[in-house]
């Protein structure tokens, strides 16, 4: 059984090379994660056979085998999805779904099978609506005896019913809001089943229950704010002129988070105050963040004193937040439209008449994008130890974020160069496989680039010659900071490995940890991590 599992492993991963458009591009497969959201819809026929069937599903699986927990030989490997029938005596069993990924990591749960010949009871069923989806019902259903149970929600052109194991959940989303017969089948392997029926309204949420997106650290000389939290806002502007519009205002409090609230919006218009204007011809976009449980499309004009409107239209995702970014060249390039005495905005719903919540209305100028790859490095290969940079061989890295950091790592890439990207960065930990001997070095070089940082520091840990932390040597944390560097632009830092007050063996170095301000919310790119003479 092993080669055939083997030969099933090499067939996909053949597949998934072949499919790749960068042949040079390395696949990291030690870097692939086990299986998650392993499970299996197990269902019975409700004949008195004992008829059973598996399907089972993940994320990340390339393949699956089964222990069916009643002492019989296991499945063979199957696909995802692939339908595993299995005969039971009656009894109560604790199968077992193995899921592989492509680079043989596995991940395993149990799941308990009951195959009983007396028809379900004791029944009973939880209805619920979504609180963040609107029109989602949520169906849960118990019963002794039971294995699965079928769940028809009633909405015309529906006649399939949804399964589910028994205990586990079920959801749908309706079309439209309403009321709906639900119908639930609780099934065993019994000839005879237990059904349940209710009529339940399914409801539009009508507010979110999260908050926008926090927008990013930018520099006030790159943000013209009408509202937001985040930045300082233009002061006086009404966001309920009285324009003739049929809807309403408020300003919705979600845990002290204030948003925009326009109900049955038609149009809206934002006012800047009186002999208030803003030039936003230096800026590259107008930001929006919106939540609606219905409404489509939200139409924005800015309004210009002496040149009229323009309007650019965005389509809106329901049941969350939709962040907009319209290009001011989107307007600038209608018909004789500037933009240098902008002194409203206009807002149209499509269709009318339906609910809006806004926040974080601004424009921007997109000097925080990182699109230049960092400066190439000159240093001889003989010279150098190189952790990360497209210039040389790297040693092995255990780790680029170890377990105790505070920060979201993402492999990326800048101009065809691979970089690191550190975001809500508070600290962050990078580990080589082995202790690096940098006796025969005299600095220490990496690249970094932040829109947003006031700080950035740099630590190296040096473990001892036994190779465990606060074990003896010079098992110390040795850090320099530097303030105010240079936002929006690559800063080489190339830092004598004299100036790491105390770190004098040099010998056992096994961290290097980043870490700066504004903490837990800037982000850092780096690039060029190396040791050289």
């Amino acid at each position: 059984m092993k080669k055939i599992h083997f030969i099933i492993s090499l067939f996909v991963l053949t597949t998934f090379i072949g499919c790749s458009s960068d042949d040079s591009s390395p696949i990291d497969l030690d870097g692939i994660s086990a299986p998650t959201n392993v499970t299996a819809l197990v269902t019975v026929t409700q004949d008195n056979t004992g008829n059973v069937t598996f399907i089972p599903k993940g994320e990340g699986v390339t393949q699956f085998r089964i222990n069916y927990g009643d002492g019989t030989a296991e499945s063979n490997y199957v696909s995802p999805g692939t339908t595993v029938p299995h005969v039971y005596k009656e009894g109560v069993y604790k199968a077992k779904i193995k899921a592989m990924a492509i680079n043989g990591k596995t991940t395993e749960v149990d799941q308990d099978v009951t195959v009983s010949f007396r028809a379900p009871e004791n029944l009973k069923v939880v209805i619920t609506n979504d609180l963040s989806v609107s029109k989602k019902v949520n169906v849960t259903a118990t019963a002794d005896f039971a294995l699965f149970y079928d769940v028809y929600f009633g909405e015309t052109g529906k006649p399939e019913p949804v399964s589910a194991n028994i205990g586990q959940s079920v959801s749908y989303v309706y079309k439209d809001a309403g009321i709906y017969s639900i119908r639930i089948v609780a099934k065993s392997a019994a000839i005879k089943t237990t059904e349940y029926k209710e009529d339940f309204t399914a409801k539009l949420v009508l507010n979110p229950s999260t908050s926008a997106p926090t927008p990013p650290n930018r520099t006030a000389a790159n943000v013209i704010s009408i509202y937001s939290s985040k930045y300082t806002n233009v002061a006086g502007t009404n966001f309920y002129p009285n324009w003739g519009q049929s809807g309403g205002y408020s300003e919705f409090d979600l845990n002290g988070d204030k948003i925009l609230n326009y109900t049955n919006l038609n149009y809206q218009g934002i006012a800047l105050a009186d002999n208030v204007t803003v030039d936003v011809s230096g800026m590259d976009f107008i930001h929006l963040d919106v939540w609606t449980a219905d409404l489509q499309k939200l139409e924005t004009s800015l309004i210009s004193k002496t040149n009229g409107e323009r309007p650019v239209v965005k389509d809106l995702t329901a049941n969350q937040w939709t962040s907009i970014d319209i290009p001011i060249s989107a307007f600038t390039s209608q018909t004789n439209f500037k933009v240098a005495d902008i002194f409203q905005l206009k807002l149209v719903g499509t269709p009318a008449g339906k609910n809006v919540f806004i926040d974080n209305v601004y424009f921007y100028k997109n000097v925080e994008s990182l699109t230049v790859a960092a400066p190439t490095p000159v240093k001889a290969a003989t010279d150098v130890i190189s952790l990360f940079s497209d210039a040389y061989t790297n040693i092995p890295i255990a780790t680029w974020r170890t377990d105790w950091s505070a920060a979201t790592l993402e492999e990326t890439s800048v101009a065809g160069n691979a970089v690191k990207k550190y975001s809500d960065l508070n600290f962050v930990g990078i580990e080589p496989v082995s202790t690096i001997d940098a006796t025969g070095m005299t600095h220490f070089h990496v690249d970094v680039w932040s829109a947003d940082f006031t700080e950035f520091r740099i630590k190296l840990v040096d473990f001892g010659a036994n190779g465990v932390y606060n074990g003896g040597g010079d098992d110390k944390e040795h850090e320099l900071a530097f303030t105010a560097p240079a936002k929006g632009t690559w800063v080489s830092l190339d830092i004598p490995l004299s100036n790491f007050t105390g770190l004098t063996t040099r010998g056992h170095i096994a961290q290097l940890i980043y870490s700066g301000n504004p903490s837990g919310t800037h982000t850092i790119y780096i690039d060029n991590v190396y040791f050289h003479k």
